[in-house]
This record gives structure tokens, sequence and C-alpha cells, in this order.
């Protein structure tokens, strides 16, 4: 889980991210909503956590810009202005939730995991595919009952993949999920933790759930998916096959090639 601060106070900045830290959240801060606002439509972030009051702009115009230029990011606005038309402002802005300070960390955490989960579509913790099991309460991944033993840059990536379920993911997007744009490494390296981590997930009985495409990057199938997958491929060879007349194949339509 990729998670934006937008907060100009070091010391409530520094609590945050003890309280993200502890579910397991890689947390970018930045101080300005000039920055927060640049930031979020050129990365794409689980959450973001804004203050109201900033140096530059105000959090309610972070959040009308945003949505303005479709960004839908979560947002969690964490303000000392409790009164109700701060509140109601900001939701009729687009903010999705409104957290006042002082605030509770575990609380803070509960929300921000609460709030990625709505937006995933989740109605909970923990996400399902076939027999692999992943708890982004616990940072825990799970095949059939036993722990698999992951790094923390393998589960970032099957967390990734999970949470996009049934898209492809570019690997470009998993650079920026594990690195956020700062001292990014060749992309390469993804096929890498990949390899690694297919190989993990297949020795503890999970089969073989992630599928590359080819030039596009990664996508989680279960094995009844895949299967289907692949017997569609079979039977568009076997239509194609099928037009072919005395040795020569019939030309397709535009419409059919489509």
């Amino acid at each position: 889980m990729r998670v934006l601060l937008v907060d100009n106070d070091a010391q409530a900045a520094a609590s945050i991210q003890r309280a993200l830290k502890a579910n397991g959240a890689i947390l970018e801060h930045v101080e300005t909503g000039e920055e927060a606002f640049q930031l979020a439509k050129r990365y794409d972030y689980d959450a973001m956590i804004l203050d109201l009051m900033l140096p530059d702009i105000d959090g309610y115009e972070v959040i009308r810009r945003l949505r303005w230029t479709s960004v839908a990011v979560p947002i969690l606005v964490l303000s000392s202005l409790t009164r109700p038309q701060a509140k109601v402002k900001a939701f009729s802005l687009g903010a999705d939730d409104f957290l006042a300070r002082p605030f509770d960390e575990s609380e803070l955490g509960a929300r921000i995991q609460a709030l990625v989960r709505r937006s995933k579509g989740l109605s909970h913790s923990k996400i399902v595919v076939g027999p692999i099991v992943l708890d982004m309460d616990s940072n825990v991944v799970m095949v059939n009952g036993t722990t698999v033993h992951l790094t923390e840059k393998e589960y970032r990536i099957l967390e990734l993949l999970f949470l996009r379920g049934g898209s492809i993911v570019a690997k470009e997007s998993f650079l920026n999920h594990l690195y956020g744009g700062n001292d990014e490494p060749d992309i390469k390296i993804i096929d890498v933790f990949v390899c690694k981590l297919r190989r993990k997930l297949s020795l503890a009985g999970a089969g073989d759930v992630i599928t590359t495409v080819w030039g596009r990057g990664y996508i989680v199938r279960e094995a009844g998916a895949s299967a289907q997958t692949a017997q569609t491929n079979q039977l568009g060879q076997t239509a194609q096959t099928s037009n072919r007349t005395d040795g020569a194949l019939v030309p397709q339509t535009a419409a059919s090639a489509a």
C-alpha cells in the first residue's frame, strides 16, 4: 500500500509515519499542496492523507484540482478544523474520509486500510485468489493455510497484483509502487522479483497464478481462468484452421478479424 502524505508539520508527519509503518504502508511525504497535486497526477497512490492548512494552496484546493482532473486517489483529510462546515466542504469537493486532530495512531492506520479496501471494492483486509490468502493487515501471505515467507519487494508486487485483480499491471507501475520514482533501478528487476515470487508460490502449492502478458506486464488469474483462456485460444486456432479451403486460407473480413 503506497500513501502520499501532505503535511508541513514535521512532528505530525513523524507520528503519521509511525502509524502507517505499523500497517506496512510505503509513505511518501510532501509539504505543499502544489507538490501533492503534481505527484498524484503522475503516480498511482493507494491513498492520500491531506492536511487542510498548507503553506501554498489549501487542502480544499488540492481536492478540487484532483477531482477536476479525474484523479481518483482516495483522500483522507486530517485536520484540526473540526467544525461541521469544514467536513461538509471537504466531502462536497470529493474527500473520502475526515479525521480530526489530535488523532489516535491506530485509528488512522485502520481508517487508511478501510479506505483502500473500499476503493478496491473489498469488504475486508484479506484477498483470496485460489489457494492464496493475502492479509493486508498483517502483511502475511498464506497458501493452503501455510505461511509463505516473502521479501518486502515480493510482497508488494503480489499486493499490487491482487489489488488490481484481473487487470494487467505494467512493469512501470511496479517500479512506481516499489520505489516511488526515487532511485529506480532498471525495469528488468521486476522480472527478477516476479520470477522469485512465482517460484515461492509454486513450491507452496499455489501453481502459476501470475501470467505474463508479453509487452504489457503481468496479471493474476486463478487456475480456472487460465484454463478457460487456454481453451479459448485453442478454439480460436481451430476456427482459423477451418477457414482453409483446398489448402488456401480464406481471407477474413475486417469485422471478423476484429
